[in-house]
């Protein structure tokens, strides 16, 4: 009875709370989905705020946020500096995270299987079609590779993961650059298209020989099942936390503006090739104060007590220096936290 009620008062407690909370809407990445409904569940009680965030992809976020349809906006793909002044806006890193490779081949379990830059970016170009392709079969001896077609899945929705995936696969290939490029909706040579990083997941799921791209929290929560890549350094390494946070530290920060990181193809020889920081978009010229100055104070709550959450859920916390940098460049915004 005693712990009947105590759970009473608690769920009591967390209805009061979610009932006096302040909303603030944002929109964006399915990437930074993850981490953001963590730290909203977990930072309410603190701050006396509400997330309400959509998973809509990056595009679409941009959009959003481009309209004034809510607080902030999030993507994976960093926006230039003149559309940031176009439309009034500053952008700044929450979270970095990697990008999976995820495979559905009966048999192979998780990392057993080894691909490169190139080799990825044939796959995508409908170059090496089999999964037994001689190029796919040299750097993974010992593996019994069968003569399954390989069959791509993308997202069909504008993606800051996608940005992120065909931003590498440009690095790795000078004929995808040129044919294809990199941007949050590109015009796939071949493939079959998904919405949203469930899709794409289940879409490889369904389909013998699929091969797919998610972010890594995402692979993880779901168990998919993923594969190893070469890095820059020649390394063949797992998708990993220590190998995430490898690329991450190697990142230099000092020479971009607006925090517009690139962390693709990062040297080392522990890192992920695949990884970047998530962004949030907020505007200079809010149409409400209090709710900008709710933004900054709910994702300074992140930076401050949520890097537990976000190492949990396969994400590098940003360094210290750059969360300071960040709370020094919303300043510039007007509300105050």
């Amino acid at each position: 009875m005693k712990i009947a009620l105590t759970a009473l008062a608690v769920s009591l407690a967390g209805f009061t709370v979610a009932a006096e909370a302040q909303q603030i809407t944002g929109a964006g990445s399915s990437f930074a989905a993850p981490i953001y409904g963590k730290w909203g569940e977990a930072s309410s009680s603190a701050t006396g705020l509400q997330l309400n965030y959509q998973a809509v992809g990056s595009g679409a976020g941009i959009n959003q946020i481009n309209n004034r349809t809510v607080d902030f906006g999030a993507s994976d793909m960093p926006v230039a500096a003149d559309k940031l002044a176009e439309h009034k806006e500053m952008q700044f890193p929450s979270v970095i995270g990697g990008v999976d490779v995820i495979i559905n081949l009966p048999g192979i379990k998780s990392n057993e299987i080894k691909l490169t830059g190139p080799i990825l970016a044939d796959i995508y170009l409908g170059t090496i079609t089999k999964w037994n392709d001689k190029a796919i079969a040299e750097i993974n001896p010992g593996v019994k590779l069968p003569s399954t077609a390989i069959a791509t899945v993308h997202r069909a929705d504008g993606s800051g993961t996608t940005f992120v995936f065909t931003d590498y696969l440009s690095m790795q290939s000078p004929e995808w650059k040129s044919k294809v490029g990199a941007s949050t909706s590109v015009s796939w040579p071949v493939g079959a298209g998904a919405k949203g990083s469930d899709g794409v997941a289940a879409t490889v799921r369904q389909i013998p020989g699929g091969i797919g791209y998610d972010e890594s929290a995402y692979a993880e929560q779901n168990h998919l099942t993923t594969t190893m890549m070469r890095n820059f350094d020649g390394k063949f390494v797992a998708p990993t936390m220590p190998a995430f946070a490898a690329a991450a530290a190697n990142a230099d920060w000092s020479k971009v503006k607006n925090f517009a990181i690139d962390l693709n193809d990062q040297p080392g020889a522990a890192s992920w090739p695949i990884e970047s920081a998530t962004f949030v978009l907020l505007p200079t010229d809010p149409k409400d104060e209090k709710q900008s100055a709710s933004v900054k104070k709910f994702f300074d709550w992140g930076f401050t007590h949520g890097n537990d959450i976000a190492t949990s859920l396969l994400y590098i916390p940003l360094p210290a220096k750059i969360q300071d940098e960040i709370r020094a460049a919303w300043k510039a915004v007007p509300g105050g936290m």
